[in-house]
């Protein structure tokens, strides 16, 4: 079977590891390039089994792969989307730099593929929707199409992720002293940048609410648990009657009736979402709890399913559901 080839900028953090090893296991395509310019030529072992071998970012031709995934750093990915379109290549962007609230154009869509799957499709480059974001706005997605959610009130968004999330880089908070038998939260006061296209999506959907986001960091590796609290226009008789009707047929959405769990979603490329009314309210509330893998769905494995869509392949090839 021919195969098409590929190539991942930025491999040797978690999410370009993640990529490599998803397309190591994929049927229709093949790595044609991986780069890491400060582990250029060394190889390393894939999370799912076999090795890459890096190389240099100036070192490679962008017209080799007939798209190419950016896993580079915010700020510096956007130079090299440009380079790789210019080449002729499709991109899947997995830093902030072309997400919506975040620069980001008209002509490319935010791959949060259960909602953009028409205009992933067709993209020539997709900006793919950071790994916070993913968790809340799938869980969200019915109340704020729907037009549910109370004006003016705020919906007040809980997470906690493993330490993965924060990348690759040694940083002293993240030293195993620091993180393990211990919780914190982080991007106080409502600043975490992951709030610029949370927000603008919810613009998008004509949503007129706040949205208080409060991150925390899990001693785990991987994973996120949110828990989200959203005010209502009105009661909801039967709300998970709502997700399961939204996100029927999705082969990587999960609406369970019990509550999600973190080894539930570990290295599966799935969001699994609950709902619950909430008691000893005066005003009619919903908690809503999405679990995701922030190296799959939060990253990886949406990228795939935006790339496959754009290659016109099936959207769940080489993904692990």
């Amino acid at each position: 079977m021919h195969k098409i080839p590929v190539g991942v900028l930025g491999a040797s953090g978690y999410a370009g590891r993640e990529v490599c090893a998803l397309i190591a296991r994929h049927p229709g395509l093949s790595l044609a390039f991986a780069t890491a310019n400060s582990q250029k030529g060394e190889t390393v072992q894939l999370p799912l089994g076999g090795s890459v071998t890096f190389t240099g970012a100036d070192d490679v031709r962008l017209n080799d792969a007939q798209l190419v995934f950016s896993a580079l750093p915010h700020g510096t990915s956007a130079e090299w989307v440009a380079r790789a379109r210019a080449a002729g290549a499709k991109v899947v962007d997995l830093s902030a730099d072309m997400r919506i609230g975040n620069a980001a154009t008209e002509s490319v869509p935010y791959g949060l593929t259960e909602l953009r799957r028409d205009e992933v499709r067709g993209a020539e480059c997709v900006a793919n929707p950071g790994c916070y974001p993913t968790a809340a706005l799938l869980g969200l997605l019915p109340l704020l199409e729907e037009g549910l959610v109370a004006p003016g009130a705020p919906i007040v968004i809980d997470a906690a992720s493993g330490v993965s999330g924060a990348g690759l880089s040694p940083r002293l908070d993240l030293l195993f002293g620091e993180v393990t038998e211990n919780f914190r939260a982080y991007g106080a006061g409502n600043t975490h940048r992951h709030l610029n296209e949370m927000r603008a999506l919810a613009c998008e959907l004509s949503v007129d609410a706040d949205l208080v986001f409060t991150p925390h960091l899990l001693p785990i590796a991987r994973g996120i648990l949110t828990t989200m609290t959203v005010p209502l226009t009105r009661t909801i008789d039967d709300p998970m009657a709502l997700w399961r009707r939204r996100f029927a047929g999705e082969r990587f959405i999960e609406v369970v009736d019990g509550l999600p769990e973190l080894r539930h979603v570990q290295h599966r490329n799935v969001a699994r979402i609950s709902v619950r009314t909430l008691a000893g309210v005066r005003s009619p509330m919903l908690q809503v709890y999405s679990a995701i893998d922030n190296l799959m769905k939060g990253a990886a494995g949406q990228a795939m399913q935006n790339a496959n869509l754009m290659l016109g392949l099936d959207e769940t090839a080489g993904l692990p559901a």
